[in-house]
């Protein structure tokens, strides 16, 4: 546990305003229990937790779901991060936001736009997303985005069914005017762990989508810029957990709950403060669920006496507790890890199985 003196202040706050989305991702990181309508935050206690992450020192809150646009109120929420003085980063996917709604969000304040594309190919983008049309929807909606003057970035989900894509959809990306585009691996949490089996890629897929990745980057370099994130099973040292566990972000959920990571309801020994009871300031510096990896006191072997304990603070918690069943392990993914061997095994189980797609 870090001393209250030596505290970092948050940057940035993932608020996920509803869980309800059109679209049935099978990667999805919503909980597989997903919060209901009647269970969301009013737009009030939104403006307050904004301001109160104000004043924490966070800088920019990314409005999330589920589809946020499900929210009749998102104007005014967007609006309020604006007079809380946050940059506001609207993730969404496209279906079901109109462009006279998008015209609203721009006028309310919104300053960003970040649209997820299943794929460069139109009929295996539906599938993924388990919506026919929705591809369509998304370009048009993009074209929207950069007709307003909003920075767009695309979202590109990386996993077996379209890896061979990255090219495509890096030039995708470019068509549509992003100006970023962020290359994500799946991360087997919430319903991708459910459909692991479907979704993994092969080793050789991955290096070869990582070493294009770095072509591209050269190749394009001033006209896009392109983030990747490698998959944790094909890693040799894992990453730190959204920079270290309670270090960095808030993530509140629908219902209001602060969660240090969008996974943590996974440990079921955590006990999580709600912004319906607690100031968010309050739960950042006193809450059991933050402060339960907090530094490096709590770390085991061979964390413990790890060069690295500084810089990947043992990686991440929720991934401990799946694969091996203690959240104080290491990181199964770390080589030095003494469960890395079921991280190989697992990574080694690919099915050709339909999808058990997301839904509320």
């Amino acid at each position: 546990m870090l001393a209250p003196d030596s505290l970092p202040n948050p940057l940035g706050l993932l608020a996920e305003l509803t869980h309800r989305c059109p679209l049935g991702c099978p990667y999805c990181s919503n909980p597989l229990a997903l919060d209901k309508r009647s269970d969301e935050l009013d737009t009030a206690t939104w403006a307050r937790v904004f301001h109160e992450a104000a004043g924490l020192g966070v800088l920019q809150v990314h409005l999330s779901g589920g589809e946020p646009a499900a929210r009749r109120d998102l104007a005014a929420i967007v609006k309020a991060a604006r007079e809380a003085g946050l940059y506001s980063n609207l993730i969404t996917s496209a279906v079901g936001l109109t462009s006279q709604t998008l015209n609203t969000l721009a006028d309310a304040g919104l300053d960003h736009v970040q649209i997820s594309i299943q794929d460069s190919e139109e009929k295996s983008a539906d599938h993924i997303a388990g919506y026919d049309g929705a591809s369509t929807r998304k370009r048009a909606l993009a074209a929207e985005v950069v007709k307003l003057g909003l920075p767009l970035t695309v979202n590109m989900v990386v996993h077996r069914a379209n890896i061979a894509r990255v090219e495509a959809m890096v030039e995708l990306a470019l068509s549509l005017g992003a100006s970023r585009i962020e290359i994500a691996h799946v991360q087997y949490y919430g319903w991708a762990l459910k459909n692991r089996a479907a979704l993994m890629p092969t080793r050789e897929q991955v290096e070869q989508a990582v070493a294009q990745v770095e072509t591209l980057r050269k190749k394009h370099h001033g006209q896009i810029v392109i983030d990747a994130v490698v998959p944790d099973y094909y890693a040799r040292f894992p990453k730190p957990c959204v920079g270290g566990w309670g270090r960095r972000s808030l993530n509140v959920t629908p219902a209001g709950k602060v969660l240090p990571c969008h996974a943590a309801e996974v440990i079921p020994e955590l006990e999580f403060w709600n912004v319906r009871e607690h100031s968010l300031g309050d739960i950042w510096r006193s809450s059991p669920a933050f402060n339960a990896f907090r530094g490096t006191d709590w770390m085991q072997e061979p964390c413990k006496s790890c060069a690295l304990k500084e810089k990947d603070f043992g990686g991440c918690r929720c991934q401990a507790f799946l694969i091996a069943g203690d959240a104080r392990a290491a990181d199964p993914v770390c080589h030095l890890s003494p469960h890395h061997a079921m991280v190989e095994q697992l990574a080694a189980v690919r099915e050709d199985i339909p999808y058990n797609y997301r839904h509320i």
